[in-house]
C-alpha cells in the first residue's frame, strides 16, 4: 500500500478541511517584540536581513490582521486523505518556524516568528524584508501575517511526510511600477495584484510539483490560488495570497 508520502509525490490533490474549525493564529495587539532566531547562511555580507532604509518603521504584525474576502469559487476541494492526526490542535499550537530562500537574492533565513500564541515582532520585520521586491529598489512593506500563517501551515505539513525543504519565495511584494513592468513584459500579472499590498507570494518548494502544492495551499481555504505550469527542471509554481477565495490556472 502506498504511504502518504507516495500520494504527495504521485500528484494528487491535498486538502484539510477540518483546518477551518482550527485557527491558524492568536496574535494579541499587545504582544510583546521577542528576539528572532535566524540564520542567513547564504545572504550576501552587504545585505542584511533588516528593514530596508528610508522605507519608515513598518506597522506591528498585530496591526496587520485585516479580514480577508469571504467569496468562494466553484471549485470544490478534493477528497481528503488524511487522517486526523494531521489536523490536531498541537501542530497549530507549536512553535511556528520557518524557513524560506529567495533565488533572486541567494538570501536564505530560518525565522523562529511564532511562539506562545504570539508573532514575534523582530522575526516577523525581517520575513517582511525577505518578501521585499527585490527587483523595485528593495523596497520593503508590512506583508499580511495570514500570507505567513499559509506559507508556514503549508511548508510544516510536508515535512511531516517527509519533504523537508525551504520555502523558494519567487515573488513578494510588488512595487506599482514593477508590477507593470511584469504586465509589459509579458510575464502573468493582475493590473490590481495583491502582490502590490503584501498579500501574496509566489512559491515553490523542491520535489513537489506545482498541482501538488498548489492543492495544499487551496485546502487552508485562506485566499487565491494560481497554478503556473512550466516544463522543466525547476516545474512551476503556485500563487497564494489573501483575497477572495478562488483558484485559476495561468
Amino acid at each position: 500500500m502506498a504511504s502518504r508520502r507516495d500520494f504527495i509525490q504521485q500528484g494528487l490533490g491535498l486538502t484539510a478541511a477540518s483546518f477551518l474549525s482550527v485557527p491558524l493564529i492568536g496574535c494579541a495587539s499587545s504582544a510583546p517584540v521577542r528576539h528572532s532566531s535566524m540564520t542567513a547562511s547564504t545572504k550576501p555580507a552587504n545585505k542584511p536581513v533588516t528593514l530596508a532604509s528610508g522605507a519608515g518603521e513598518m506597522p506591528r504584525a498585530a496591526d496587520q490582521l485585516a479580514p480577508s474576502g469571504s467569496g468562494m469559487s466553484g471549485m470544490e476541494p478534493p477528497p481528503d486523505i488524511f487522517d486526523a492526526q494531521a489536523l490536531d490542535l498541537e501542530f497549530w499550537l507549536r512553535p511556528r518556524t520557518i524557513e524560506v530562500v529567495r533565488p533572486a537574492s541567494k538570501e536564505r533565513a530560518k525565522l523562529l516568528y511564532w511562539k506562545d500564541g504570539e508573532i514575534i515582532e523582530s522575526a516577523y520585520q525581517d520575513l517582511c524584508h525577505l518578501l521585499r521586491d527585490v527587483n523595485g529598489g528593495n523596497e520593503t512593506r508590512a506583508i499580511d501575517p495570514k500570507l505567513f500563517e499559509t506559507l508556514w501551515g503549508t511548508q510544516a505539513f510536508v515535512q511531516r511526510y517527509g519533504i523537508d525543504a525551504p520555502l523558494e519565495i519567487l515573488s513578494g511584494y510588488r512595487t506599482p511600477a514593477s508590477n507593470q513592468k511584469l504586465r509589459e513584459a509579458g510575464v502573468p500579472a493582475a493590473r490590481q495584484s495583491l502582490h502590490m499590498v503584501g498579500r501574496a507570494a509566489d512559491i515553490r518548494i523542491a520535489n513537489l510539483n506545482a498541482e501538488v502544492l498548489g492543492g495544499l495551499v487551496k485546502s487552508f481555504r485562506q485566499g487565491g490560488v494560481g497554478f503556473y505550469y512550466r516544463a522543466g527542471p525547476r516545474g512551476g509554481w503556485i500563487h497564494a495570497d489573501t483575497g477572495l477565495q478562488r483558484t485559476w490556472k495561468g
